[in-house]
């Protein structure tokens, strides 16, 4: 059940330009549309830019626990925000586990052999998170779609992004949703997201 000291917690994650943030805005405008409490995290990226943390393929261990430690941050704050209402949901756009994911794509990209001690401090920092969120959603990479031009990607980094972050659901056995780009996909995951919270009584 939610409670107001703690929500219900959705989180998604996936490769960057995979629809992560579009997706938390439809569930956001859907729940809103029934008088539901929500509250969303992101704009990670932009902040980490002005600590400055290395980003994308220059990913580090440092950037990455700022990340995976500020996401925790953040989705409590959203969740102990005061003007929540009788059902409090929190939407957060990147979940503990994208970091580790890009970390570990980074390392791929660059050639670098993983510090297996490092990278293990890391994966469980990002696992503690894991009993918060009762849905997990997770892009999927569609190469087929273009990115826009303003964003200046490496392709490769990106499938690399995506092949680790779907490896690691699955070495870890995180429950999750798989997210493609078809709009059936996209649907489908809106609806679950509308079910779980709806589902829930009213306090």
């Amino acid at each position: 059940m939610v409670t107001p000291d703690q929500p219900l917690r959705i989180g998604v994650m996936g490769a960057h330009s995979t629809g992560k943030t579009q997706l938390l805005k439809r569930i956001e405008t859907e729940l809103r549309a029934r008088s539901v409490s929500v509250a969303r995290t992101g704009q990670l990226g932009k902040r980490a830019a002005l600590v400055p943390l290395p980003k994308m393929h220059r990913h580090t261990a440092a950037s990455t626990e700022w990340v995976i430690a500020q996401t925790i941050a953040d989705e409590i704050a959203a969740a102990a925000r005061p003007d929540a209402g009788p059902l409090h949901v929190v939407l957060a756009d990147r979940a503990a586990w994208d970091a580790l994911a890009y970390f570990h794509a980074a390392q791929e990209w660059r050639g670098e052999i993983p510090h297996r001690l490092e990278r293990e401090r890391l994966r469980l920092l990002a696992a503690t998170q894991a009993p918060k969120y009762r849905l997990l959603l997770a892009t999927v990479l569609d190469p087929a779609i273009p990115v826009e031009d303003a964003h200046d990607y490496d392709p490769r980094y990106r499938t690399l992004v995506d092949r680790h972050t779907h490896q690691l659901l699955a070495e870890d056995e995180i429950v999750h949703t798989r997210v493609t780009s078809g709009p059936h996909s996209q649907d489908h995951a809106v609806e679950q997201a509308l079910r779980l919270c709806l589902k829930e009584p009213a306090l």
